[in-house]
């Protein structure tokens, strides 16, 4: 998933942590083939091919339930997060690689095969068809999510319970270590991204994950403009300002891809979305016209 993978854990014995360890890795390989829009071959590359082909298409339950996922906080969230997000997020690489702006053209080419509801779901078959050509699915902002939720699952089926999985700083932990050398929790601390500033929060982190989005190191600067490499699906473009999002949530799949979401919506909607979604908590930073302003939900008080 182009990313550092940690996986921490307790086992009964070695012979079972090594067993668990290699089913882990088996599994977020198969993931990577399905989800990964970087690799040519990959099953939802090969979806995304048939945009505009009128075509219902069989996917793997892997591809189903992470599409579903994605199509329901799309949903909820009123487009501020969208899987269909990829001819945009394809420009916006390349404008971040290259230190090049799209153009407008481009910009409009893209924006016109961008948009949830043109992807249509059918459970009974578990199949999918993407309406309109030039479609293409990213999953990028909540598939790292979703690969920890099934880590998870891995490792208890060979009854682990007390462990910690990070894919690029997405986090999810079971129960807290057995010994007790953590308290009652994970040790998780969560960074300012302001200036170099020292870690502020540290929170004890079990049977939940937590994730932070924002654009300290990836970003891209034109005609003295900074723009994040998080994208607001409305506009196709980078946000203008430097905002910083933490989610704590019931799973993975969720704390990843609210990331965006709140980022996108910022402060004031982002307090009236959060209901949405039971169970979970925001700490937002926002940096406006040189002004940082804070907001945080109960359990990083």
């Amino acid at each position: 998933m182009g990313t550092q993978f940690s996986l921490t854990f307790y086992a009964a014995d070695s012979l079972t942590a090594s067993r668990a360890n290699a089913a882990v890795s088996a599994r977020m390989d198969t993931l990577n083939q399905i989800m990964s829009d970087y690799l040519d071959g990959s099953e939802i590359n090969r979806l995304s091919a048939t945009g505009g082909s009128r075509r219902w298409v069989s996917v793997s339950a892997e591809l189903f339930e992470v599409l579903q996922k994605a199509w329901t906080i799309a949903r909820l969230s009123h487009g501020r997060f969208d899987p269909t997000i990829g001819p945009m997020s394809l420009l916006w690489r390349r404008a971040v690689r290259r230190r090049e702006f799209p153009g407008p053209t481009e910009r409009r080419r893209a924006r016109r095969a961008v948009g949830y509801r043109l992807m249509e779901l059918n459970p009974k078959n578990q199949t999918v068809r993407l309406r309109r050509a030039g479609m293409r699915l990213d999953v990028g902002g909540i598939g790292q999510g979703f690969a920890i939720d099934e880590a998870l699952l891995v490792l208890q089926r060979f009854g682990v319970r007390s462990a910690l999985i990070d894919i690029g700083g997405d986090i999810l932990a079971g129960d807290p270590p057995p010994d007790g050398s953590a308290g009652s929790g994970w040790r998780v601390s969560i960074g300012s991204g302001q200036n170099g500033k020292p870690d502020t929060t540290v929170i004890l982190l079990k049977n939940a994950a937590i994730t932070t989005s924002g654009d300290t190191y990836r970003f891209l600067e034109y005609r003295g403009r900074r723009y994040s490499h998080i994208m607001n699906p409305r506009s196709g473009l980078g946000l203008r300002h430097f905002v910083q999002a933490t989610v704590l949530a019931p799973n993975g799949y969720q704390a990843d891809a609210l990331t965006k979401v709140f980022s996108v919506a910022g402060m004031r909607k982002s307090r009236r979305l959060l209901k949405r979604f039971p169970g979970t908590q925001l700490l937002l930073l926002e940096n406006k016209r040189g002004r940082l302003r804070q907001w945080q939900s109960a359990a990083f008080k």
